[in-house]
């Protein structure tokens, strides 16, 4: 009975470690390695571009950009390009000095969505800012924003994704069955 112990003990840490490493690959979502303009950063010159470079490949066209500046308008100027994991968005002249967020939306090689926002200042005025006029636009663009539903993700995009959790108890379980099994097989 006591090589049964031993070899349950040798054999089940090896089973578990076997399942979580296993599992490990699930758990890895892309990330967003680095941004230019770099996140929280203060910038003089009004960028003509944004480029975001993730952890793993990221497809282009699945991916969704934008950069809202004061007055919550939208500078983006075009689809985000770019090959491997790094995206590069064109951008319209900048308008007045303050706070531009970077939001993106991008899909991970196991097919789940991941977001997040880069924001950085803009310093002095881009050159947007003069060709700008006082008009209403920017104020109904703003309210618009605010007023717009938020859009939640389908269950098709949603981050959700089977947890490992129910597969390691389950795992568990049925080692735990098996050892009282050939403890008790090995008692008769």
């Amino acid at each position: 009975m006591s090589t049964v112990l031993r070899r349950i003990a040798v054999v089940l840490p090896a089973v578990l470690v076997a399942l979580v490493a296993g599992s490990a690959p699930a758990w890895a979502h892309t990330e967003l390695e680095s941004s230019s303009p770099a996140a929280d950063a203060r910038v003089a010159t009004a960028p003509t571009t944004v480029t975001l470079t993730f952890s793993e490949a990221v497809p282009a066209a699945t991916a969704r950009v934008t950069v809202t500046g004061p007055g919550g308008t939208d500078y983006a100027a075009g689809p985000a390009t770019g090959d491997e994991g790094t995206l590069t968005v064109p951008l319209r002249p900048l308008g007045a000095a303050g706070g531009y967020t970077i939001t993106y939306r991008v899909v991970s090689d196991d097919g789940h969505p991941v977001s997040g926002t880069v924001p950085f200042t803009l310093t002095a005025p881009g050159p947007g800012a003069a060709a700008a006029t006082p008009s209403a636009a920017p104020a109904t663009s703003a309210a618009a924003a605010a007023t717009a539903p938020a859009t939640e993700p389908t269950a098709a995009e949603g981050d959700g994704g089977a947890p490992v959790w129910p597969w390691v108890v389950v795992a568990v379980v049925v080692i735990g069955a098996g050892v009282a099994f050939a403890l008790r097989r090995s008692r008769a």
